[in-house]
């Protein structure tokens, strides 16, 4: 593999600073949070793009741990329908990189004027979205100037931590704390493993990324990474959703990567996917999922052992290295894929 290294892998081994900053900012925000929190029985979370894949890890934390229904809304139900939804009872939570984005900020005003608290989760401090929220949580990524988000997600995922302890989630803040210094080990740790997963899938158009709970933000979002710098045909499932149907896509030019924490209620159907689909003929490349899911793949790549609660966070670096390795194997530039723009305006 080449040795050179891009602004996307630079900003990558940032990380574990990033969220110690991000959690010393963010974790004495737990009381405002609390007291917000109190005004409301749901949670509704606004975003686009990898901000909405972390979404989807604030939906599955909060509604596995404080007993809160979480939904993902439709911004167009506000920008271009304009239809008026009561939402007295509900924390709106608004995710966006830059805090910029026109219709997030418009749909959390839309909230707020449908009876919604808000939040604010950005890590452009200033920006419209952190003015206007009721809480802000400013993580603190510092500038992000590759195209596709890196710190600035796994900082996201660090708030959504956050904001699960401030609404009463029965977490421990000591297992949060100690994820950026098991991230720093991973990227100080060899990659070998990594770049084997790396030449494997040069030459593939496409690949298939299966997560479930917890997991099931990690396969979108390391699916929208393959897509966006490697320009693979990559698609993110629930391995639930896999089993419907997609699955038939899974052949020897189709491989599937399964992503998984170490332990947890999802491991084993993981494990049994990965199982099924070498049984099919088609390589299996396992991120996480400890030995049983390492054992039943042809390659695969370590996280740390963290509880499954915080195991998106860690399980994301391994996904954003190998795409910013294939990125410049396959001899694109993963810095600036083609087409994009750092803030992407939507209506």
């Amino acid at each position: 593999m080449s040795t050179t290294t891009s602004v996307m892998r630079s900003e990558i081994n940032e990380q574990p600073a990033a969220l110690r900053r991000t959690l010393d900012v963010l974790l004495p925000q737990t009381t405002e949070i609390a007291a917000l929190a109190k005004e409301t029985r749901q949670v509704l979370f606004i975003a686009r793009g990898s901000s909405d894949n972390a979404a989807v890890y604030g939906s599955y934390l909060l509604q596995a741990h404080s007993g809160r229904l979480a939904t993902l809304a439709s911004p167009s139900i506000a920008t271009t329908y304009g239809a008026e939804v009561d939402l007295s009872g509900v924390l709106a939570v608004a995710i966006s990189q830059s805090g910029k984005t026109e219709e997030i900020v418009e749909t959390m005003n839309w909230a707020a004027r449908c009876g919604a608290r808000t939040v604010g989760i950005t890590n452009g401090a200033g920006s419209p979205m952190a003015e206007i929220a009721d809480v802000a949580l400013v993580t603190q990524a510092g500038d992000e100037f590759a195209v596709p988000a890196t710190k600035t997600y796994t900082a996201q995922l660090a708030a959504l931590a956050v904001l699960a302890l401030g609404v009463g989630a029965d977490l421990s803040e000591d297992e949060l704390r100690a994820v950026p210094d098991a991230i720093g080990a991973t990227l100080a740790g060899p990659e070998d493993s990594i770049d084997a997963i790396v030449e494997s899938l040069i030459g593939v158009s496409g690949a298939v990324v299966s997560g479930r709970g917890m997991a099931f933000s990690t396969a979108l979002e390391a699916a929208l990474k393959l897509k966006e710098a490697c320009y693979l045909h990559a698609m993110g499932l629930s391995y639930a959703d896999l089993l419907h149907g997609p699955i038939a896509v899974v052949d020897g030019l189709t491989p599937a990567l399964l992503v998984a924490a170490n332990s947890g209620p999802t491991l084993a159907g993981t494990v049994a996917l990965a199982e099924r689909v070498r049984a099919a003929g088609a390589p299996a490349y396992a991120i996480g999922g400890g030995a049983a899911l390492a054992g039943a793949c042809d390659l695969s790549t370590g996280i740390p052992d963290l509880p499954e609660w915080l195991a998106p966070i860690s399980l994301i670096v391994p996904a954003q290295i190998i795409t910013e390795k294939l990125a410049r194997g396959l001899g694109y530039d993963p810095d600036a894929p083609r087409s994009l723009n750092k803030v992407t305006q939507t209506s």
